[in-house]
Formats: structure tokens, C-alpha cells, sequence
């Protein structure tokens, strides 16, 4: 655990020597939802329907932008070599680098969500249920870019490859993380998507780091 954290610690201290990549990624976040009002037009009741499945496509599409750089970095000038010799399990060194992406850039995002959320004129009593959705649905899709990120590592046009890899694993979340909200919006229960997210990411947390701590290996050998 000592090791884990330590990793955890490097990471968020080299995010935060590079705060420009989380500030992009936020901005690139507000840009893309502001985009769809001016594509489909104003109008209240169109945009508070398609509101939730705005913000989760364009949340997905914003937690991929830091991907390619997760294990290139260490790649490049040999700090991948230390961390996998630093005695802490392959596995564990990649769950310790999705969790620092969660921190830099799900949690801004997910921050982020509720203020453009309410400009997209979503209904009041969905918004808490889409900040919940989100929680479970940032954590999986950054354990999914995690792995990605590692299974194309070192491979040519590794950044052009991650999202082919990455976004179709994440459709299961994007659907269940989107219909949610608008469940609640249309007064359904929204405890059958939320119930799949939470499955989603228990089935993640084991599987996503031994798959990408097993493709770190092969690509450091």
C-alpha cells in the first residue's frame, strides 16, 4: 500500500506540474456541450431531453484526451522500467494510474457536469442522478483508458489506435451512464442503470488493471 501510494503521489504531482492538460481537457469539455445547442437549436424541452446524453458522450470523448501521454511518458525515459522493478505488482502500478487520471480529469469533469447540465435545461430532479451516474461511469471509463493505454503502448500510431480500442468497451457505460437520468427525467426508477454501473465497475476494478498490468509487461520486454 505504501508503494501504491507513493505512485499515486508522483502521479499527482507530476498533474499538477502540468495543470495545462487538465485545464485542456475541461475546456474541451464546456466547447464540445456548448457545440450542441447552436447544431439542434435552442429550444428547452429538446435540449433538457438529449442533456444527459450530451454531457456523457462529451465527458467520455474529454477523459481520452490524456490517455495517449498515461504510460508513454515513462516509456520514453525509462521510468516505466523503475516503476515495474519498484516491487508493487504490474497490476497495481496501473490501478494507481487510473486513479490519478480519475482525480486530474474525471473528478473535474464530473464537477464540471452539473453547471452545463443545467445550461442544456435538464430537469432539476435528474441532475442528482446524473452527478451519481458519473461517479461510477468516470471510474470505469478511466480503468478502461488505463488499460487501453497500456495495451498500445510502444506500438506505432499508439494515439490513433487507443480510442478505436477504448471507446467501443465503453458503450455499455455510456448507455447505462446516460439512461439514468433520463429515466428520471421521463419518472421511471433510475435504480437498473445505476445498479448496472456499480456492476460494471466492480467486474473493472479487478480485470482492467491485471489485463493492462499483463500488456505493460509485454511491452517493457
Amino acid at each position: 500500500m505504501t508503494l501504491f501510494l507513493a505512485i499515486l503521489g508522483r502521479e499527482l504531482r507530476l498533474a499538477l506540474r502540468h495543470g495545462g492538460d487538465t485545464v485542456a481537457v475541461l475546456l474541451f469539455f464546456v466547447v464540445a456541450v456548448m457545440l450542441f445547442p447552436l447544431a439542434i437549436g435552442p429550444e428547452p424541452k429538446m435540449l433538457g431531453t438529449v442533456a444527459p446524453g450530451i454531457v456523457w458522450v462529451c465527458a467520455l470523448l474529454a477523459a481520452l484526451l490524456p490517455l495517449d501521454r498515461l504510460f508513454g511518458a515513462d516509456f520514453e525515459d525509462g521510468s516505466l522500467d523503475l516503476l515495474l522493478l519498484s516491487g508493487l505488482p504490474a497490476f497495481a502500478v496501473v490501478g494507481a494510474k487510473a486513479l490519478a487520471h480519475w482525480v486530474v480529469t474525471g473528478l473535474p469533469l464530473l464537477l464540471a457536469a452539473g453547471p452545463l447540465a443545467i445550461m442544456l435545461r435538464m430537469p432539476t430532479v435528474a441532475l442528482p442522478v446524473l452527478l451519481a451516474s458519473l461517479v461510477p461511469g468516470t471510474l470505469m471509463l478511466s480503468l478502461l483508458g488505463a488499460t487501453g493505454a497500456a495495451v498500445v503502448l510502444g506500438a506505432r500510431r499508439g494515439g490513433v489506435l487507443l480510442p478505436l480500442l477504448v471507446l467501443p468497451l465503453a458503450v455499455p457505460v455510456l448507455i447505462f451512464g446516460a439512461g439514468a437520468p433520463a429515466a428520471v427525467a421521463l419518472g421511471q426508477s433510475a435504480r437498473p442503470e445505476l445498479l448496472l454501473l456499480g456492476a460494471l465497475l466492480a467486474g473493472g476494478l479487478p480485470l482492467c488493471p491485471i489485463a493492462g498490468g499483463a500488456a505493460l509487461r509485454a511491452a517493457v520486454e
